[in-house]
């Protein structure tokens, strides 16, 4: 039963990998997004296939039950994932504003050009 779910994760993250490199060469995800998936399909690529290293991280971190850790720390990356898409998004936010400021004024400039030339 055991290698049977290690076979299924090592499938699952090298599919993850795969469908990220994927994206990445189509265009579709930004390379300086895809680091934090790359991390974290290496990562569980290496928990899946490292026998062991699932319970030494949990024992470090005072767990003793293997699929607690694994929710750890997969809150974790998930966390990270988090926090780089609220940066980006307020980044665009401000962007976005920015943008609309400048084409209000634009707008404001073309319709008084527009009553002078009247």
């Amino acid at each position: 039963m055991h290698e049977r779910i290690q076979i299924f994760s090592v499938i699952g993250s090298v599919g993850l990998l795969i469908l990220i490199f994927e994206l990445v060469r189509r265009r579709r995800l930004k390379e300086k997004y895809s680091l934090v998936w790359l991390f974290t399909s290496l990562a569980l690529f290496a928990v899946s296939t490292i026998p062991g290293l699932l319970d030494s991280f949990g024992h470090a971190m005072g767990i003793y039950y293997s699929p607690t850790a694994f929710f750890i720390l997969a809150f974790f990356f998930l966390t990270l994932i988090a926090l780089q898409f609220s940066v980006v998004i307020s980044k665009l936010s401000e962007r976005n504003k920015t943008l609309s400021q400048e084409v209000a004024l634009l707008k404001q400039r073309i319709e008084e050009l527009e009553k002078k030339g009247r």
